[in-house]
């Protein structure tokens, strides 16, 4: 792995735990600060939701600076709101400091995935932007799993500690590794925001949503679901997370190969995939080796859609690549708390665990059929301009 993209990667490891790790300490959040585990699973809402909220905030704010210094920016703002959770006295102060965290998320992921894709030749864009999304899935292998068991053993806070410490080698590797890498700042931001308007880029975005909605319906409560449902321990709910995150870096890196072949079928036949696996999980969770087996294998699925969902939506934003992926990230966080608040609504009116995986899978297909809708619109507009062109 080149070194500008070892450190982005670093980088999105750190993020990653950040984001995910939350949902092994539910219980012992909400143990410590007194609220339920739905009201514990808020703060993913939260997190999402502050980068929902701060995308276009920072989009604006970072617009005209140098990438690089845009990203070491975001790193510091990253650093401070973790610091801030490891102190939080209480659960409003927590979801804060999760919201203030959360706001450099979609930014960082968004300038970073252009400057990934700007390192190698056109034909392997979407692979530089799987081996950053690396960190993101390493994070799950590696970071959610140990910063859970962590968290077990010396609290919850003690997480968000060492978050701290990966964050700032993190801002050391971009600030001695990234290159400055001039790029056109010529255009408006209005002309930019025109650009992501665009019926193509808005459907892109759409489709992003749907897939992390139906992601996190079910991964927020998954801690939760093992335990009272398959019967698996603490300690064995920190090893199914570690396989799923070997599922989530398996998928990255075959989702990024499948979206530099054929980009469109690529997404339609995961989506075609990823309904029946996750809708499985109903049946397959009241058993341990098959709820790891289908845990595993929607993993692999649900993360070969992030690279190539990215590079769909900056191919359709010519002219404001930045802007877009800047955007798309907030889109996926948009889904990740619509996901999270259905699944807690869910719950909290008596629909039991087991039940939750069929609101993953009807999500799916909903992507599944915007994804269609989207290709079949860019074949019409394609023999359009090929008629066009002979007259």
């Amino acid at each position: 792995m080149p070194l500008p993209l070892l450190a982005l990667a670093v980088a999105s490891f750190g993020i990653g735990t950040t984001e995910f790790v939350i949902m092994g300490l539910l219980p012992n959040v909400a143990a410590d600060l007194g609220v339920s585990i739905p009201s514990a699973g808020m703060l993913v809402s939260g997190y999402a939701l502050g980068v929902v909220v701060g995308a276009p905030i920072l989009a604006i704010l970072t617009s005209r600076m140098p990438r690089k210094t845009a990203l070491l920016a975001l790193m510091a703002v990253f650093i401070i709101g973790n610091a801030l959770c490891a102190i939080a006295p209480d659960y409003a102060t927590l979801m804060a400091a999760r919201v203030v965290t959360a706001f450099c998320h979609g930014t960082f992921f968004g300038i970073g995935s252009v400057v990934a894709a700007g390192l190698v030749p056109p034909s392997q864009r979407a692979r530089a932007i799987a081996l950053m999304f690396a960190g993101l899935t390493l994070a799950n292998v590696l970071g959610v799993p140990l910063g859970t068991a962590l968290g077990q053993a010396a609290g919850w806070r003690s997480t968000f500690w060492g978050v701290v410490g990966i964050s700032v080698i993190a801002l050391l590797a971009i600030l001695f590794w990234v290159p400055a890498v001039k790029h056109d700042r010529s255009g408006s931001l209005l002309q930019e925001f025109r650009v992501v308007r665009r019926p193509q880029v808005l459907l892109a975005m759409s489709i992003s949503v749907l897939a992390s909605a139906s992601l996190f319906s079910v991964f927020t409560y998954i801690t939760p679901l093992l335990q009272e449902v398959t019967g698996v321990s603490p300690h064995g709910v920190t090893m199914v997370l570690l396989l799923f995150g070997v599922g989530l870096t398996i998928g990255n890196f075959v989702g990024g190969r499948l979206a530099d072949w054929k980009l469109m079928p690529a997404i339609i036949g995961i989506f075609s995939v990823l309904v029946p696996v996750v809708a499985a999980l109903s049946f397959t969770s009241q058993f341990f080796i098959p709820a790891v087996v289908t845990i595993v294998l929607w993993g692999v699925v649900a993360f070969a859609l992030v690279a190539p969902l990215q590079v769909r939506v900056v191919d359709e934003a010519h002219g404001a690549p930045n802007l877009a992926a800047i955007l798309n990230q907030g889109a996926f966080n948009l889904g990740n708390a619509g996901g999270a608040w259905i699944g807690g609504v869910a719950i909290a009116q008596g629909m039991s665990y087991t039940a939750i995986p069929w609101i993953g899978a009807t999500l799916a297909l909903l992507a599944l059929g915007a994804t269609v809708l989207s290709s079949t619109l860019e074949r019409r507009e394609d023999v359009a301009l090929s008629v066009a062109d002979r007259c």
